[in-house]
Formats: C-alpha cells, structure tokens, sequence
C-alpha cells in the first residue's frame, strides 16, 4: 500500500507538533494524546467533576452516567455481548492481578493446573506466580505449565499442556517484544471450548480490531495509556461464560473518573480513524522498517524471519519492530538514536523469565508515525551498518 500519513491525523496530537524535529517511536510504551482526548478531560474537570454513586446532585449523577456510557464504549470496542462485564483498573498489570487472585485462587484446587506464557510480558506472568505462591502457603499445590513456543516465537499450539486439571490458560494478543498476533483463535481451538482464557490486550487495544467472540477469550485486560488515554486506567472485560463470575475483591474506592472520561474520548478518536485503517497503515509502516533491516548486515531483528520482507505473505508485525546490533550495544544505541532525535525504547523489555537474555532495541509505531521518519531511522542505522 501506498504509505502516507493524514495530516488532519498527526495535527491532532500537541506533544508531536510541539517538537517537530523529534520522531515518536515509543508507541508501545505509552502512546501520544490527541487534542480531542485533553479536550475531553479538560472539559470535564472544568464543568461537571464529581465523585460518581457518591452523591444525587446533578454533577455527580452526570459522572455516574459518564462510566457507565464508558463501560457500554469498551463492550462496543471489544464487539462483546451485552451480559459481559467491565470493570475499570489502573491498567493491565493491575487486571491481571485482579484476575489472578480475587478470581483463579479461590477456584483451584490442590492438583489443578494452569498455562503461563513465560516469554511474554511480565505483567502476565507474574501474577499468576504469586496466585500460586498465595495458594502453596495455604497448602494447596498448583503445576504451572510454561507456554511453548516455536521458532518463530508464536504459541506452539501442537505442543499446548493442557490436560483435565487445566484451569486457566494465560495468553497475550500482540507480542510487546516481537510485535506479532499470536494467533488466539487458534489457541482457542487447541485448548477446546471448556477452558477460560485471559488475554493481555495491552499491545492491540486500540491499534487493531478485537472481537471478543471471534476470539472467544474469558478476559481482555488493556491499559488505557497504550490507545492515547490518560496514564492510571485500564479496564478488565469478563465474558462470565466459564468459571465463576468475575468480581474484584475489596472495596472498590473512588474510580479514576477522569482517566475514565478521557478512555473513552480515546476510543472515539480511534473509532473516527477507523481501526482497521490504523492497523493496516502501522503493519505497513512495520514492513518498511523490517525490509530496510534485513539489508544491514550488522543487525539482528528478533522474532519471526519470514516476515522480514515488505512483500512477505506472513508479516503479522503490528507497529513493533525489535532488533539488535551485533558489536554496538543496545542502551549505546539508543542514546545514540536519542541524540538524532529519533525516541526507541533500548532495554530487556520486561520480558518474562522464558524471554531475550540479551537487551535489544524496539521500535513500536502508532498512527501518527510518518514513513519519512522510519526512512530517517533507516539512515541512521545504515550509517552504523
């Protein structure tokens, strides 16, 4: 496809044109705001801010209406049924952890089992470990069953443990290191139509279309500041259809109505992009990137190498592109990259304990990322080649 960026879309973010000389290429981590997202919580905060079910004055029951018209936003989003529900967090690690202890620990029993994708990232590992540790002092033993994997580091679907006893499968969407769909559906299909599954959506909520009965998933747990939100919430969706019925345990506080208010402006934004559109741009600006790399003799790119190529009929990189350099570090070249303005993120990605030994390099793109910027990264890299 023919590359080009709109630019009524990359206007519309304040943090990019106030620094034109900076390229973005951080999406991943977190992603820039548009206009219309600090609007919408400005406007908030300035005409109507209150605390929701705490009050019967009309402020407080228009916030009341506000969280509950974003909930109906993140089912339409998910293209979930009605009889779902959503539960606002902090964000992903915050949901998973929800997930894993106030819904796994009380429904395992000694001899149950449970799937942990262990190269994938922490955030869905973790927990799930200390789910276990909790019910080990309790005298109760849980087998964890790490993900397998292939060789192009997608889910090894033919070698999948699951047995009578498996209780949960734990899975990811869009890799955060590799960038590649790891193909759930498929997942679904190999596990049967008995086991729940929880999705880390972190790195495909809104950079991508999710149907939630396409996948047929128990979870999608995202973080609002990856689809141009606010930092500090993220929502948990629970089908309800296997297991119990999803509740957070404690007392609930006061929600984050703010973050709440400017998800939902984001999910606007998105949907008035089109997300289909988003993707296909950012894979394409992915390909451009991916095929520039393979022609550099000195750098390694992680995950699947059939999909190098711009023409490849299995790219499925989805704005992430990781990579390293055989003799120059990769924190070394990512303050190299900073001081040409170009802003990757240069670490070990908080990869589970099953990931990369070694840091890398990743570049994530989102909409507003334009091809003369890859180009520009491109040339950077082949002066260093």
């Amino acid at each position: 496809m023919t590359l080009t960026v709109e630019t009524s879309w990359r206007s519309q973010f304040p943090m990019l044109m106030a620094n034109p000389g900076v390229a973005y290429l951080d999406s991943a981590a977190t992603a820039q705001k548009p206009q219309a997202v600090l609007d919408a919580v400005m406007a908030y905060l300035t005409s109507e801010n209150a605390n929701a079910a705490r009050g019967t004055y009309p402020w407080a029951n228009r916030t009341t209406a506000r969280i509950a018209s974003a909930r109906a936003a993140v089912k339409s989003f998910l293209g979930a049924p009605d009889k779902s529900d959503v539960y606002f967090v902090s964000g992903t690690t915050e949901g998973l952890r929800a997930i894993a202890l106030d819904w796994l620990v009380p429904m395992l029993s000694d001899g149950d089992e449970i799937v942990v994708p262990f190269a994938d990232h922490n955030a869905n590992v973790v927990p799930w470990l200390e789910a276990v540790e909790q019910l080990r002092r309790q005298g109760i033993r849980v087998v964890v069953r790490p993900m397998p994997y292939d060789s192009a580091h997608d889910y090894d679907v033919a070698r999948l443990p699951i047995g009578p006893r498996t209780r949960l499968i734990a899975a990811t969407h869009v890799h955060h290191v590799y960038g590649n769909d790891m193909n759930v559906a498929r997942l679904r299909a190999a596990a049967g139509p008995d086991i729940p599954i929880c999705l880390d959506a972190a790195q495909s909520f809104g950079h991508m279309p999710i149907s939630v009965t396409g996948l047929d998933v128990d979870f999608v747990v995202f973080s609002g500041h990856k689809a141009m939100a606010l930092p500090g919430i993220g929502a948990v969706w629970a089908a309800n259809r296997r297991g119990p019925v999803f509740t957070p345990g404690g007392w609930s506080g006061s929600p984050n109505t703010a973050g709440i208010v400017s998800l939902h402006a984001a999910m606007d934004w998105l949907s008035s992009v089109g997300l289909e559109r988003i993707s296909a741009y950012v894979v394409s600006l992915g390909a451009r990137l991916t095929s520039g790399l393979a022609g550099l003799r000195s750098y390694e790119v992680l995950g699947c190498q059939s999909s190098l190529e711009a023409g490849s009929t299995v790219q499925r990189r989805h704005g992430i592109v990781t990579f390293r350099h055989r003799e120059i570090g990769s924190n070394d070249l990512g303050f190299i990259l900073a001081s040409d303005g170009l802003l990757v993120r240069a670490d070990g990605h908080c990869q589970g304990s099953g990931g990369e030994e070694t840091s890398s390099v990743r570049v994530s793109l989102h909409v507003y990322n334009t091809p003369q910027e890859v180009d520009r990264l491109l040339a950077v890299l082949t002066s260093l080649d």
